[in-house]
């Protein structure tokens, strides 16, 4: 046992098993566990009501699990992350600050930040993953390059060394001594008052805290995963893991889940049990999409307001206020849409696949923007997760090499009948169609009046017509596709293409090569510490996706040839990301990067999709009305 004096920095990491910063502190010596809530630093990603609720009996669950082995967590709330830590540092004369790492872009910003500070100061700063099977930095392709499509990627995470995991806690704390001003869990003003009637209803169907996600993955791995694959096309019912809230708060370490898994393949594919083993390799795949949500943040960190791919900054989003209010409301007039909205307006929850069918029509069908959507999503999800959000919007909306195609648009009529098709899924969630026969349940305004009359419907009265019709819809979407290439081709034509896209169809182009820029020696940081891309100097001109060969056709002959592999690459060295990282050239050198690294302002590019919706939203949910549970 050390004689260190360490802080330890909880974020979204409310575990005490598998967690590396705390095992590593209570090695050296006396600990001084630390949550700090800062609603300033969180600015347009302020978590949603049912999110903070979740955290709230998430932290009291951690402090009864820490006061056990003989610290108790300290709660402060503050306008300044790093003044609350050095307030810290002074008050117990700490020698050391260790955090487990996170990667979406504020808080790569933060983080990086604070910690090139403390470092001036001569504290000794220590990072570590606790929330990922491999660190983004870890990960790329055979020249270097960062991968931009999923297979590849987690290809090579499947076939990749993993280091044993440690899953026992640390038999005991000492605790540091000195005092600090501290607030109760109370204080932190995570719920107000008129949110806690909704957020009441919330524990009768969830048990946040890190003993209860164990639980939750023992029965999960026991008892549903084995008709994972056949049980995951359903949209209502257990029908998921429902792990996802405890993996974003790290009450479950994600090796944990990942070995537990790998042990029911391996087990199941000895005894020939195929049905187990696609059902584990399904499960893996989505634990998989997780792990890449994460690496393009890193790689990528302007992603949570910037399409990957370039053309997508040319589209012209209808950005249209009384459309997402009526998609968010779930007044569509298509039912199963309406269900899903109405769902999460609920309860803050939806199935991963009405999910997509949901976010899919707001960007394809009302051309809404997609950051509109996955600001919606951040706000009210019960799993909300910046990184993930980010990846399904981008994924739904075309943005990424490998995801859905700009042109694709699914008919919910027929998505119903697919995915519900006795329709108890929206009869669950609209009672005014619950009289309906199934025959008519996907698309009731195709029903006889008779039928309609003797359901107890009125079209138009007591559920809404469609906002829009699907040829009307696919119309729209084609035209605003051209639209996308004309004015693409104008931009390039007098030389101000944008510059702030950075993936292309051309394989000749060059992905980023993470840079490694050294300086000496540095005691202070280990060799497994945050790595932080720096922002690449906008000088230079960007290629940007070209179109496909048919709506080359199609459309004006504005481009020359058109290359549709999967394997996208990025583009050109103004797009470099630079990074602290160690290098197999340098594996015992670290460095303290003096790079600016800042995140792109909200919808910088075009002023017009600012969230002019935001106010509505806020003055609903500080009415207590953002959920009718």
């Amino acid at each position: 046992m050390g004689s260190n004096r360490t802080i330890v920095w909880f974020r979204r990491d409310l575990r005490i098993e598998d967690n590396p910063a705390l095992a590593a502190a209570a090695r050296d010596g006396s600990v001084f566990p630390v949550f700090i809530w800062c609603p300033k630093e969180e600015g347009q990603f302020y978590p949603g009501r049912v999110s903070r609720w979740w955290l709230k009996q998430s932290l009291a669950h951690l402090d009864q699990s820490l006061k056990s082995l003989g610290a108790k967590l300290v709660l402060i709330k503050t306008d300044s992350t790093l003044n609350a830590l050095l307030e810290c540092v002074n008050a117990i004369q700490a020698t050391k600050v260790v955090f487990n790492h996170l990667y979406d872009p504020v808080s790569l910003v933060r983080d990086h930040n604070i910690k090139e500070k403390l470092v001036e100061l001569g504290i000794s700063v220590k990072s570590y993953n606790g929330d990922l099977l491999y660190e983004p930095w870890e990960l790329y392709d055979e020249k270097g390059h960062a991968f931009t499509t999923f297979d590849p990627f987690w290809e090579r995470c499947l076939h990749k060394q993993m280091e044993p995991v440690s899953l026992i806690p640390p038999w005991q704390l000492i605790p540091a001594k000195g005092k600090v001003e501290r607030c109760s869990i109370e204080d932190l003003g995570l719920e107000n008052e008129l949110e806690k009637p909704s957020n009441a209803l919330l524990g009768r169907a969830w048990s946040p805290g890190w003993g209860n996600a164990n639980k939750a993955l023992t029965e999960f791995m026991d008892k549903q995963l084995l008709n994972y694959s056949k049980n995951r096309q359903k949209v209502g019912g257990d029908s998921t893991s429902l792990l996802s809230p405890y993996l974003h708060f790290g009450e479950l370490s994600v090796r944990k889940v990942f070995q537990m898994a790998r042990v029911k393949q391996i087990s199941w594919g000895n005894e020939g049990n195929s049905v187990g083993k696609e059902s584990v390799t399904l499960f893996l795949r989505a634990i998989g999409l997780r792990e890449y949500s994460r690496y393009l943040c890193f790689n990528f960190p302007f992603t949570h307001e910037r399409a990957l791919l370039g053309h997508l900054s040319f589209f012209p989003w209808n950005a249209d206020p009384s459309n997402f209010k009526t998609w968010r409301q779930g007044r569509t007039g298509y039912p199963l849409v309406d269900a899903g909205m109405r769902e999460l307006w609920a309860t803050g929850w939806m199935h991963n696949r009405i999910r997509v069918i949901v976010s899919s029509f707001a960007v394809k069908m009302l051309l809404l923007p997609w950051k509109w959507g996955m600001k919606y999503f951040w706000d009210t999800l019960l799993d909300a997760d910046l990184e993930c959000d980010i990846l399904g919007w981008q994924y739904i909306s075309g943005c990424l090499p490998d995801g859905h195609e700009l042109e694709r648009l699914d008919d919910p009529e027929i998505l119903g009948a697919k995915f519900d098709p006795e329709g108890e899924y929206v009869r669950q969630w609209l009672p005014e169609l619950a009289r309906m026969p199934t025959e008519w349940i996907h698309h009731p305004w195709n029903a006889p009046l008779s039928v309609l009359r003797a359901s107890g419907v009125e079209l138009g009265q007591n559920y809404p017509n469609p906002i829009i019709d699907i040829d009307l819809a696919r119309e729209k979407l084609t035209q605003a596709i051209f639209k996308m290439w004309e004015i693409q081709a104008a931009s390039k034509a007098s030389g101000s293409e944008a510059r702030d896209e950075v993936v292309v169809d051309n394989e000749n182009q060059d992905i980023p090569k993470v840079i490694l820029k050294d300086k000496g020696p540095c005691v202070t940081i280990s060799a497994n510490d945050q790595k932080v891309p720096a922002l690449p100097d906008p000088k230079n001109e960007l290629p940007v996706r070209k179109r496909k060969k048919g709506m080359e056709e199609k459309g004006k002959e504005q481009e020359s040839s058109v290359n549709n592999e999967k394997d996208s690459k990025v583009s050109s060295p103004d797009q470099e990301t630079c990074s602290t990282a160690d290098s197999s050239a340098c594996k015992k050198q670290c460095s303290t990067s003096t790079y600016t690294f800042s995140v792109p302002q909200q919808c910088s590019s075009s002023s017009n999709l600012k969230w002019s919706w935001q106010e509505q939203i806020d003055m609903e949910q500080s009415s207590g009305k953002d959920g009718p549970t």
